[in-house]
């Protein structure tokens, strides 16, 4: 999603003290625990410390298990970043999300680069590419030693996505694949130049796409005003999709059908309080664990959710937080915190660990 006035926030930095032989720690942020179901899942102690920094807008994290490494956006520098232990940061795509010629200045900031990533189950990088308004999947299985796509332009791609009913997606935000190999995703605008007003815009409205494994392209609904982040449940029976709309944050789920669509959606959680207190951000990119707790990014930080919808704990990161993900083992939690990205240690494991 877009970010939401990021420049007025900064990172709560503390220095730790260390050990001869190991570096500095900085921790984001703090964590809020507001339920004992909550030490479980975020261990006392835990804190999220910031591994990356210098960024514009991260976003899209995920884990390449195949690899051992973390993938990331940074939307407005149009380049997908690779984080390795030991290694730091490297250009990994680039161009990520925009391999047009023309020159893009989009108000109040240009957002042309990839946003959600996955892997898909063959193990290939899918990216929500903002500026060419697809999903598109490079055609290269990732291993611990791919080599970085430093001219994407020139690798083979695979337009999974681009129109629906004859007309442009608008730019698709954030996806997530199902067992059975279909792939959710959302389309809001935000990689857009003039977002919703922008003349390019060919669909009138936001839509949750299901994307079949034989092509075709279902819309599940357009009813949401800003479709966004989005996760399925361990069983798959239930879609989670988050609207970053100040007039309705909220996070709705959807029972899954047997075919893959929809039926009607209730609110899981309104995050209308976090924004009327001025938290920065709104609901974004989540994920869910092996026993359905929803890791949710939202106004103030990362937000725990249990099953049922129960506010167990927060990252209170600060600033807007666009996406998170599981990685190592399966019980770190990667998270895009504005320019940095941050890990934590949890005491659970990720769905597909």
């Amino acid at each position: 999603m877009k970010r939401v006035i990021a420049s007025l926030f900064v990172i709560a930095a503390v220095a730790l003290p260390f050990a001869a032989g190991q570096e500095k720690k900085t921790v984001i942020g703090k964590v809020v625990r507001l339920d004992p179901r909550f030490d479980k899942i975020i261990p006392p102690g835990a804190e999220l410390e910031k591994i990356s920094g210098g960024h514009i807008w991260t976003e899209g994290t995920v884990w390449v298990k195949n690899g051992g490494y973390l993938l990331f956006s940074d939307i407005p520098n149009n380049v997908v970043i690779k984080w390795k232990e030991g290694q730091g940061d490297s250009k990994f795509v680039h161009p990520s999300g925009y391999t047009g010629k023309k020159k893009r200045g989009g108000k109040p900031r240009d957002e042309p680069g990839s946003n959600g990533l996955s892997i898909d189950p063959q193990g290939r990088l899918t990216l929500c590419q903002h500026g060419d308004r697809r999903v598109a999947r490079i055609d290269v299985k990732l291993g611990p030693d791919t080599k970085s796509m430093l001219d994407a332009k020139t690798m083979k791609k695979t337009t999974l996505a681009w129109t629906f009913d004859g007309k442009r997606l608008n730019s698709p935000n954030d996806m997530t694949w199902h067992s059975n190999g279909d792939l959710y995703f959302t389309d809001p605008p935000y990689g857009l130049e003039k977002w919703y007003d922008d003349p390019a815009r060919e669909l009138d409205y936001c839509g949750v796409y299901l994307l079949k494994p034989d092509g075709t392209l279902k819309l599940l609904t357009k009813e949401m005003s800003r479709p966004n982040g989005i996760a399925l449940s361990p069983d798959e029976k239930t879609l989670y999709v988050a609207n970053s709309d100040f007039a309705r944050p909220i996070w709705m789920a959807f029972p899954v059908k047997s075919d893959g669509t929809i039926g009607d959606g209730r609110v899981f959680y309104d995050a209308g309080e976090f924004v009327k207190a001025k938290r920065p951000g709104l609901p974004d990119g989540m994920k869910v664990d092996i026993h359905g707790n929803l890791f949710a990014t939202g106004p103030g930080g990362l937000h725990v959710f249990a099953p049922d919808g129960k506010l167990l704990g927060t990252l209170d990161t600060g600033v807007p937080t666009a996406n998170c993900c599981f990685g190592d083992g399966g019980s770190t939690l990667y998270v895009a915190c504005n320019h940095d990205i941050g890990r934590i240690k949890t005491a659970t494991k990720g769905k597909g660990f």
